[in-house]
């Protein structure tokens, strides 16, 4: 399952949107398209349903909606913003770390 690394916070309207990466204090920031495919993504639908709902919202067909979720997916994973792994908590032991 697709989601934003803890260390993520995104800001997100209609007309885009930015994220914040608390580790490295840098935004990341979104067009209009890339912030709704990440809205659709955040309540917790699937890819593929996001595609369907993002091709629905957009008038496209389903594939070409696939192809954009999935380039917002990976180019937020590439940045270390997001996983689809679960997120990988710190042992107890390390807390002051």
């Amino acid at each position: 399952m697709w989601q934003l690394a803890e260390s993520a916070h995104p800001v997100l309207a209609d007309e885009g949107g930015a994220i914040l990466d608390e580790r490295t204090g840098r935004w990341t920031h979104l067009t209009p398209t890339a912030s709704a495919a990440l809205m659709l993504l955040l309540v917790g639908a699937t890819e593929e349903e996001a595609a369907g709902q993002y091709a629905q919202r957009y008038g496209i067909d389903a594939a070409q909606a696939a192809v954009d979720v999935r380039t917002v997916t990976d180019a937020l994973t590439a940045r270390g913003l997001a996983a689809t792994e679960p997120v990988a908590r710190g042992r107890w032991w390390g807390w002051w770390r």
